[in-house]
């Protein structure tokens, strides 16, 4: 079989790549100068021969992409659809990374996978927007939804948290916003499993079980660098204003995770403490 990994010097496809390298399979790895998302002849040529096309690619900068939304839709939408397309002509199976920015954050039990979109950012909208054209270049397609990712190839939460907690001693980090700390290496295991079960079309959520709200989560970075994690105190988000708003709550269900036989990831504490040697060790900020 023979993968292709789009966006596979970032952090997720990264750790999509390494987990391949331990499959006895063609892998092909394209960053930003091989292939061109918004050129259907690049994405075309790029593809062709595929069985299995992974998009890591992302225009990620949430608050940028309120004022430059049509960077993040070329990247997020018109590159993902044409990607679908081109996947759909070679007869491979995509899978499109998305995000819980899809949602609006109003709801107060996990998101179904079948639950509506109602993104409330610019970013969210083009990574639904991204969803809808994967969906309607027609070919076999799988949407795999992750959120509040970390991981020790790019910079993260974590890294920051740790970074600031050591430069000043304490630090205020919201803690009215829940949703579930991922590592990207159980993302990569999770789309392998998907694709090895021949799972059926459409989406799938990928995240850590339980929840955590950023303060929490903080909390447990500081821990893990070997400090107090009393010194992060709890602040609001209307306190800490940003130019994108965030789901309040954007915890994701793993319905159909359950349904095709593959475990839902395990508690974030537990992934956390199995990450954080690694995370905060490439970062060079674990005390």
């Amino acid at each position: 079989m023979r993968w292709v990994v789009v966006g596979a010097a970032g952090m997720l496809g990264t750790d999509v790549v390494a987990r391949l390298g331990r499959l006895d399979e063609e892998v092909v790895a394209l960053g930003r100068a091989d292939v061109d998302l918004l050129s259907p002849q690049s994405c075309a040529a790029a593809l062709a021969g595929a069985d299995v096309v992974v998009n890591c690619a992302a225009y990620t900068a949430v608050d940028d992409a309120e004022t430059h939304e049509d960077e993040a839709y070329a990247v997020n939408a018109t590159g993902a659809g044409n990607l679908a397309r081109a996947a759909a002509d070679a007869g491979a199976r995509l899978v499109q990374i998305s995000t819980d920015y899809v949602f609006d954050g109003q709801a107060t039990t996990p998101y179904d996978e079948d639950a509506p979109t109602t993104p409330r950012s610019a970013y969210g909208r083009t990574k639904a927007a991204g969803e809808e054209a994967v969906a309607a270049a027609g070919g076999d397609h799988l949407v795999v939804r992750t959120a509040w990712l970390y991981g020790a190839h790019g910079a993260c939460f974590p890294k920051t948290i740790a970074r600031v907690a050591l430069q000043r001693g304490a630090l205020d980090v919201v803690d009215d916003q829940h949703g579930q700390p991922t590592w990207t290496v159980d993302v990569a295991e999770v789309v392998v499993r998907l694709v090895a079960t021949g799972a059926p079309a459409g989406t799938y959520h990928a995240t850590s079980s339980g929840q955590a709200t950023w303060h929490e989560f903080a909390q447990a970075v500081v821990g893990a660098a070997g400090l107090d994690p009393g010194i992060v105190a709890p602040t609001t988000s209307q306190a800490l204003v940003r130019p994108a708003p965030r789901p309040a709550y954007s915890v994701l269900g793993h319905r159909r995770l359950t349904e095709v036989g593959i475990a839902p990831i395990r508690d974030w504490r537990e992934r956390w403490a199995a990450a954080a040697s690694q995370v905060l060790a490439e970062s060079e900020e674990r005390v």
